[in-house]
Order: C-alpha cells, then structure tokens, then sequence
C-alpha cells in the first residue's frame, strides 16, 4: 500500500504576527507510521533563497534536514514528533 499524505496545510500568519507561510506536509504508511514530512516557515521578505524558506525540516532525498536562511544541514533524527517540536521552537524564535 502507497503512502497517503494526511496533513497538507497552509497557515498565512497575519503581518502582525510575523508575516510569512506555514507549510505542513505529512505522509504516513499503512500502519500510520509517518514516512515524509515537510515544514516550513516561508517568508520572502526575510529571506529571498530557498524559495523564501526561512527554516524548515523534511527527511526529502533520503535523509532527514532542517534549512536555516538557504543553508541545508542533516539533522539526528529521533521521532517525528521532537522534530515538529523543534521547528515550532525555531520558528517562534524568529517572531521574537
């Protein structure tokens, strides 16, 4: 059985609240195990590389990632759910 995405979401932050995109991408296997993911925060005008990706994760081209401002380093992946927790602490970070 394929994997089937089960989350593809995008949240549009008010400009107030930091401007920019979250982007959720998850897809799970038949037992539903999550397989891919990707999440990003998009926001073109802090940073106009990586498509206006200013941090995000996603375990694309067989390895897990996270992209910070265009620049791309392999990450020790432990569970979908400490990565989630990880890009959420990244993100509000740069709200502040």
């Amino acid at each position: 059985m394929p994997d089937r995405k089960i989350v593809d979401d995008t949240h549009r932050i008010p400009g107030k609240r930091g401007n920019g995109l979250l982007r959720r991408e998850i897809w799970v296997d038949g037992q539903g195990k999550v397989t891919r993911y990707n999440l990003a925060y998009i926001n073109a005008a802090i940073h106009g590389g990586d498509n206006g990706r200013v941090i995000g994760y996603d375990n694309a081209h067989g390895y897990h990632h996270r992209h910070s401002f265009g620049e791309v380093q392999a990450v020790v992946f432990t569970s979908f759910e400490d990565t989630e927790e990880q890009f959420q602490a990244d993100w509000l970070a740069l709200r502040r």
